[in-house]
Formats: C-alpha cells, sequence, structure tokens
C-alpha cells in the first residue's frame, strides 16, 4: 500500500480513489485504510476543543531526581567530553531529555538508597560549601538550561541535628545555611524546598521552617509537603484547610507516586484548589525496561496531572554513575553511566519519553482547560498552552485496543501554525513526521497503538546524539590510589575518583602524622539521623568479577576507632538497608583482630535459592545486626592508635588470608561468595562512628608486584576549578 504524507506531493495519477493525507504510522490523518483491495472502515473519532482564553492551572514541570542515593557519583569522575555528554542528554534544553524540574537530595551524610553524600555540616561547629557533587550538578544542569526550575529536600541528615530529631530548629538553621551556601559560593537560588522525604509530617516544623525562609532572605523559596507516599499521605491536606498557620506555610501540596500508588482524590484536588496551592508529584517511579519504560514515563506524567491534578511531577532518577551491584542501577535511570575510567556510557530509551515532554513545553505555561483526558480506546493526552499562542499536544496510547482518530479544533488564541509532529514507539523513538496543518480551524491524527506523539507550534526539537563513545572496559586491574594527586581537594569536592561511599562520608583529607599529602579519611563522627535501616560506614570500588586477588591499606585509628578492608563485595544492600555480602578484615584500636564473612540483610522480597541457601548452612551461623560470621580472631600486639598500619585481604579459592603489615595472621577456609569488590569499612557504636584515616589503597594480584600509583587520563577534569 502506497503511503503519503501531509503538505507532501500528491498521489500518483491513476489512483484518486487515495486520499492526499494517507498515513500508516500515525505522523497524519489515516483517513481509510485499504487492504487486498478493500476500504476498511474508519477508527472512530475522538474530538477535542481548545480555547486560547479557557485558561488553566500553571504548568510548574516535569523532570528528574539527582539523589535519593549516591546517584552521580561515578559521573563526576568521567572524562571530557564524555561528562559533558552526559549532562547536556539530560539538562540542555530541546535536546535529549531536555527536563524543566530538577530536584536534588540535600546531602546527610547517611545512605539513602544506592548510597551517601557528604553533608555541609558533618557537625554543630563544622561548615564547607565545597562538599561533594551536589553544587556542580546544580550548576552544570542550570548552565543547559537557565530556566530550569530547582527544587531539594533532605533524605538523610546529620545526627547533631535536634540531638538525633530531625524536626528541630537545628534543621531548619541547617537547611538555610544550605540555601546560603548555594547563593553565596555556587551563584543559584532555589526555586521550591521540601521539609523531608518520606519521613512523616510535622506541623510546627513546617510553620517555623516558612517563617525562617522568610525573614532570612528566602521569602521566594515555595515549600512544599510532607512529601510522603503510603495511601494517607494526603491527609494533612484537610488540616491544612483548618489551620490557616499550616496553610499558609505550605505553598504545594507535595506527595509521592500517584501513578502507582494511589491518585489524589477528587475531595482533595477540590481542597487544594479552594486554597489556591498546587499539587505537585515530587518523586514518581517507573520500574520498567525498553521502550516501556519510555511511554511509562509519558503515561506516568499524563496520569498525574489528568487524574490526580499534579503540576510538576520529577522521577527518580536521572543519570546512574554507579556501581552495577549497587541497587537499582538500571532501571529507572535514562543514562547509564557505570565506567568513568573508560568514558562509556549508554542512553536508555527512556530518555526520549521526557522529550516528549521536555523539548515542547516550559515551566510558567498553562495546562489548558478542556484539552486534558483519557482516549476511549486507551490512552491519555495532555494540552499545554505558552503565554503566548504557542501551544502543545502529548498523547500516549499505551496498551490502547487498536487505532483512534483525535480530531482537534482549534479556537481563538492560539496559533494556527503547522504542528511539527514527533512520534516514538517500540522500533524507533523520538522520529520526527510530516507536519500538521491547521485546515478549517482543526486537524485530525490517527493514533496507533503503543505509541507517543508530541504535537507543537514550536519549533527547534532534535534527537541530539553524539559520536560513537568509547567501548566498554574492565575496572583498571592492578589499582592503587595513594591519594597524592590531589593538590586541591576542594576542586574534586573532597572526593577521590572512583571510590563509592555506601553510608558515612570517606573524604580527602591531611595526613595525620604531620607529613606533607592527603589520605582518605571517613569524617562523620556520630551516626546520622538515617532514611534507612543503618550500618557502618563504608564505600567500595573496583570490579565485581575479582575474584583472586589482594585488597590492602594502611590505616590510622583514633582511640576507639575499628577500620577494615573489604573484599569480594557482591551486594550493597537492597535499597533500603545497605548491609552488604562478602569479607572484611577489622583491627580495633585494642589490637582485636578480626576475618568477618557478612551476610547481608535478606530481602524480603527474594527467596533465597537452594544453592545459597546450602552455602549459608554450610558457612555457619552468621550473628550480629548485619548478619556476621567470624571467620578467624585474635589480639595484636602492638597494634594501638596513633600509628599507620597495613591492612590486607587475600583471597585464593576458598582460601582467604587476613594480613597485619605482610604478616599473616588469620587464615581461613569459606567458598561463600567467589567475587566482589573492594572497599574499606569503618567502625560503628550505638553514639559514636569511627574516624579512621587510610592511605595507599591498592589491589594486585596475589603475589605480584605492587603497582605504580594509579593517575587520572588528561581528560579527568575537576569538578570545580581548574584541574589540580
Amino acid at each position: 500500500m502506497a503511503i503519503w504524507k501531509s503538505r507532501g506531493p500528491r498521489p500518483p495519477s491513476g489512483r484518486p480513489d487515495l486520499p492526499r493525507r494517507l498515513h500508516l504510522l500515525g505522523a497524519t490523518s489515516i483517513l481509510c485504510h485499504v487492504f487486498a483491495g478493500r476500504a476498511l472502515a474508519a477508527p472512530a473519532q475522538h474530538v477535542i476543543t481548545l480555547r486560547g482564553d479557557a485558561g488553566g492551572p500553571r504548568f510548574d514541570g516535569i523532570g528528574v531526581v539527582n539523589g535519593g542515593g549516591a546517584t552521580s557519583v561515578l559521573l563526576k569522575d568521567y572524562p571530557e567530553p564524555q561528562r559533558g555528554q552526559i549532562l547536556d542528554l539530560l539538562y540542555k534544553s530541546k535536546f535529549g531529555a531536555s527536563v524543566s524540574a530538577l530536584l536534588v537530595e540535600i546531602p546527610g551524610d547517611g545512605n539513602s538508597t544506592q548510597g551517601s553524600m557528604p553533608s555541609h555540616m558533618h557537625a554543630r561547629g563544622d561548615l564547607s560549601y565545597e562538599r561533594g557533587y551536589t553544587w556542580w550538578i546544580l550548576r552544570e544542569a542550570k548552565k543547559r538550561n537557565p530556566a530550569l526550575s530547582l527544587d531539594g529536600a533532605a533524605w538523610s541528615a546529620p545526627g547533631w541535628l535536634g540531638d538525633g530529631r530531625f524536626w528541630s530548629a537545628d534543621t531548619i538553621d541547617y537547611y538555610i545555611k544550605w540555601l546560603e551556601g548555594l547563593r553565596s559560593a555556587h551563584g543559584l537560588e532555589m526555586d521550591a524546598i521540601g521539609c523531608r522525604n518520606e519521613k512523616g509530617a510535622d506541623y510546627p516544623f513546617v510553620k517555623a521552617f516558612r517563617q525562617a525562609l522568610n525573614q532570612r532572605g528566602f521569602a521566594k523559596v515555595r515549600l512544599h509537603a510532607f512529601d510522603n507516599w503510603p495511601k494517607d499521605k494526603l491527609d494533612f491536606v484537610a488540616d491544612m484547610a483548618a489551620d490557616p498557620q499550616l496553610r499558609d506555610a505550605i505553598d504545594v501540596i507535595g506527595a509521592h507516586v500517584f501513578y502507582a500508588n494511589g491518585h489524589a482524590s477528587a475531595e482533595v484536588q477540590a481542597m487544594a484548589k479552594a486554597m489556591g496551592k498546587p499539587i505537585w508529584n515530587t518523586e514518581d517511579h517507573v520500574y520498567l525496561k525498553g521502550f516501556d519504560c519510555t511511554i511509562g514515563i509519558v503515561r506516568a506524567f499524563n496520569h498525574n496531572f489528568v487524574l490526580s491534578g499534579a503540576t510538576k511531577v520529577v522521577n527518580w532518577y536521572d543519570i546512574a554513575g554507579v556501581y552495577p551491584i549497587e541497587p537499582y542501577p538500571e532501571d529507572p535511570a535514562a543514562v547509564l553511566a557505570h565506567q568513568p575510567w573508560s568514558g562509556h556510557y549508554k542512553v536508555r530509551e527512556a530518555l526520549w519519553g521526557y522529550a516528549h515532554y521536555g523539548q515542547f513545553s516550559q515551566v510558567g505555561w498553562t495546562y489548558l482547560a478542556g484539552g486534558s483526558g483519557m482516549l476511549p480506546r486507551g490512552g491519555s493526552y495532555v494540552t499545554l498552552k505558552s503565554p503566548g499562542e504557542d501551544w502543545s499536544l502529548i498523547v500516549e496510547t499505551k496498551d490502547a485496543q487498536g487505532p483512534q482518530t483525535l480530531r482537534i479544533a482549534v479556537g481563538g488564541g492560539l496559533s494556527d501554525k503547522p504542528l511539527c509532529v514527533w512520534r516514538s514507539d517500540a522500533a524507533e523513538q523520538f522520529v520526527r513526521q510530516g507536519d500538521l496543518a491547521v485546515e478549517d480551524g482543526a486537524v485530525t491524527i490517527t493514533l496507533t497503538p503503543n505509541a507517543i506523539y508530541s504535537l507543537s507550534t514550536t519549533r527547534g526539537q532534535r534527537k541530539g546524539s553524539f559520536e560513537a563513545t568509547p567501548p566498554p572496559a574492565r575496572f583498571p586491574f592492578p589499582y592503587r590510589e595513594t591519594f597524592a594527586g590531589y593538590a586541591r581537594p576542594a576542586a574534586h569536592g573532597w572526593l577521590p575518583r572512583y571510590t563509592a561511599d555506601i553510608a558515612g562520608a570517606f573524604e580527602l583529607a591531611d595526613r595525620p602524622d604531620g607529613r606533607a599529602g592527603r589520605c582518605l579519611r571517613q569524617v562523620v563522627p556520630i551516626p546520622t539521623i538515617s532514611w534507612a535501616p543503618d550500618w557502618r560506614p563504608y564505600t567500595v570500588l573496583g570490579d565485581a568479577d575479582w575474584s583472586d586477588y589482594e585488597i590492602s591499606a594502611t590505616i590510622w585509628l583514633n582511640p576507639g576507632d575499628t577500620a577494615a578492608v573489604m573484599g569480594r563485595i557482591n551486594h550493597v544492600g537492597t535499597g533500603y538497608g545497605f548491609v552488604p555480602k562478602g569479607y572484611f578484615l577489622e583491627l580495633a584500636h585494642d589490637g582485636r583482630c578480626r576475618l568477618i564473612a557478612i551476610r547481608g540483610k535478606k530481602d524480603p522480597k527474594k527467596a533465597v535459592g537452594d544453592a545459597e541457601q546450602q552455602a549459608l548452612i554450610k558457612a555457619g551461623r552468621f550473628e550480629g545486626e548485619g548478619g556476621e560470621l567470624v571467620l578467624g580472631d585474635t589480639v595484636l600486639a602492638g597494634a594501638g592508635p596513633g600509628r599507620w598500619l597495613r591492612l590486607a585481604l587475600r583471597f585464593q579459592g576458598a582460601r582467604i588470608t587476613g594480613l597485619v603489615n605482610d604478616a599473616p595472621v588469620l587464615t581461613a577456609e569459606n567458598s561463600l561468595y567467589p567475587a566482589g569488590m573492594a572497599g574499606l569499612l569503618a567502625g560503628a557504636e550505638k553514639t559514636r562512628l569511627s574516624t579512621p584515616w587510610f592511605d595507599d589503597l591498592t589491589v594486585k594480584a596475589v603475589g605480584g608486584p605492587t603497582p605504580r600509583p594509579s593517575l587520572p587520563s588528561p581528560r579527568q577534569t575537576p569538578i570545580y576549578g581548574a584541574r589540580s
């Protein structure tokens, strides 16, 4: 069958029975189908009428969460130009995802899914606006799209706040100091801020927070609350209606996961409208593969407005700059950035779901009244209007029962310019189709099932891409980090390359022995106010396929400290809890040395397989909060605090050897974990965390020579300032 697009040439002579605008794949009208010489009935038509003066709620943006875990810990270490390319694909206007809203986790030293990020205030008298990479992410994203809306909230928080109580005056001051640092040190202003991610509600706190924001120069920052996810997440809205102080304190009604866990009821929407408060979904999730994720994202955005009245939606999360053993390393991120040492990254189909909104709308547009709804044969649509006459229509037909024709009557106050049409399906994403002309005040398009369409009077959209990325490569082996190459630690956010903190903060630090140079230190002094079940601070690096190798580091203990080297780490938690699976060799300040196998917390959603169960039984009895099996235990004379000691774990098949200062001290046979990454671990007590120093971190072949220190490539530049 021949196919002609609208505004194209007329059909060839001899076929006058075929209409000029015949298009099978949905970019333009399908007025009839011809098959085997017979004309089939056209799909039923659904009509929407748009008027430029219809009004509607303000569009506050669609976008992503960066954080809720250390989602960009490896992204910061990527070489250029790949690092910039990845950021362009997410944040550059009309290029890739082109998101219009970004919500970041305000780092709090504690695990909040994949890992932890360093706080600006580890302790009450401590303050730094140089730590971590979140400032850098905000700067880079805003540079690529100056109109980008910026938002934030805390997951975990330092334990000194409120003497361990999050809802406190300390926390308000902590938040505002973060905003002040963002303004003074990084030149950025937040548009909104939340009270806390998914941890209940506190009415006195939000009232005091709003007052403090107003008094300390942040009156324009909108405060959203309370950002919870259970089905009772919006119960506080009725209290707002009855409490004028609460109503005035909360600028935006925020909650999570409308798409997957209960929409805002009509009653809640009516109360919000009566109070003049927008509803935002401050964290949704679309855990799907391939094109299912792409269309699922658009469906989630559409349904959030159509069913819940949500005018802003951000999905967790943006860029998977994490190791593959960390929770959620692929789903639901838009770009996978697992290999900074190679520069290899991968764009997922999900990115183009964001593009179907991001490249056709801007914060400050309007959800045009009468232009959004559900399609009769399956699917949904949303219409957005600019402050002028431009407008865009975003449609998804996930699981539709068949083709359906959509006729759009274009009324006064709306541009009648030809509509560009961009389409995605499972075969190909974000492809421009032929333009559609508005004729006799209307335009018609036939929609095929399981497809996405963006129609718009705007222009400038493109499917951004780059030349082939570098090929993937294994983590460099052997590997040695002496921490000597960071002359300006602040240029790196005080974080070395490739370590991924799972809990706590392992930062570049001055040496404790008074010598020049740097080392690594776990700097968080007390347990955090955790977002998830807590354990001990640790950081990991390397390759999950490492099997027989030796991991070593020199350690310096304070009185009361414990430190360890870790190996064959193959699991770092489920996303809610972060107890690992693997082995560690631990040395305490009193000379006690232990060789430990750790089972990790059982995931209630995952049954233990027969092979794993038998291995656990054979391994012995695991005890303690993390499920620890003591493989060996001894006390070493002269191994106290205030001196450098070298710890090493050596793996040779089932034989595991612990060494101190190159002398074997503990040996065991255990085959529970045959392979995994390396790491460093600090001790934890109920009211105190160990803050030891680590130096000369080395991973090498058993019996192999000590390698030269690993150096960055010339294209691995710091995230702040000039290269150091």
